[in-house]
């Protein structure tokens, strides 16, 4: 599914200089997967965590139950996002050096074609996250992307396609904006999406988007 990208998207993400990018870069997957992708602030860089828990990582369920899932259930095992950029030294590239544009180039290539795990198509899942919307109505969202930490995609570059779900609700959802918190519950599959925000490898069709608490709502 295609969304046309606006020459100028208001709230879309800011552009920042290629170093600081390769080490917004550096910070968020210098903590994934395994740690709940979460990032310290340095040298000025936006906080980048902690991601919402989700309750446990449970075994496949039977057909027609809802699974709660983390963030890292959506990693495939052994995908390697740094492989070709290993042995490259963030710190020592300046905003001139070729060498910086070209590494984050390369990133956000991998980024973008970030594999899913195809595992969860199919599935019923419930998963929280952040919110970023895309299309808002008087009704409320008709669609947005859920994030997994804090800022993704307005205040630091998307996270990766496999780290991104574009959600699509039954009905437009009221009461949420940016960057609020939420659980979300619906049928996943494995669905890229371009939108001007970011590039998600899943959909989630949305049955119930409800504010994050600790512990997970009852599918309605």
């Amino acid at each position: 599914m295609k969304h046309t990208r606006p020459s100028t998207a208001p709230g879309a993400a800011r552009a920042i200089s290629g170093r600081r990018a390769l080490v917004v870069a550096g910070l968020t997957l210098s903590v994934m997967p395994g740690a709940g992708l979460r990032a310290q602030s340095r040298a000025g860089v936006p906080q980048a965590g902690p991601s919402l828990p989700a309750a446990g990582r449970p075994a496949a369920p039977a057909p027609g139950t809802v699974r709660t899932i983390d963030w890292d259930t959506l990693i495939p095992p052994g995908w390697d996002p740094m492989k070709d950029l290993k042995g490259l030294d963030f710190s020592t590239l300046s905003d001139a050096d070729p060498r910086a544009a070209a590494a984050l180039a390369k990133l956000r290539e991998v980024w973008d074609k970030a594999p899913p795990n195809p595992a969860l198509s199919g599935q019923r899942v419930r998963l929280p996250g952040y919110v970023v919307p895309l299309e808002e109505t008087r009704e409320g969202l008709k669609e947005f992307l859920l994030v997994p930490y804090f800022g993704a995609c307005i205040h630091t570059p998307p996270p990766p396609a496999n780290q991104i779900v574009h959600v699509l609700p039954k009905t437009a959802v009221s009461g949420f904006r940016s960057m609020d918190t939420v659980w979300v519950t619906g049928l996943m599959t494995v669905t890229r999406t371009d939108s001007y925000m970011g590039v998600a490898g899943y959909r989630l069709d949305a049955d119930q988007v409800t504010p994050y608490s600790p512990r997970p709502p009852t599918s309605r």
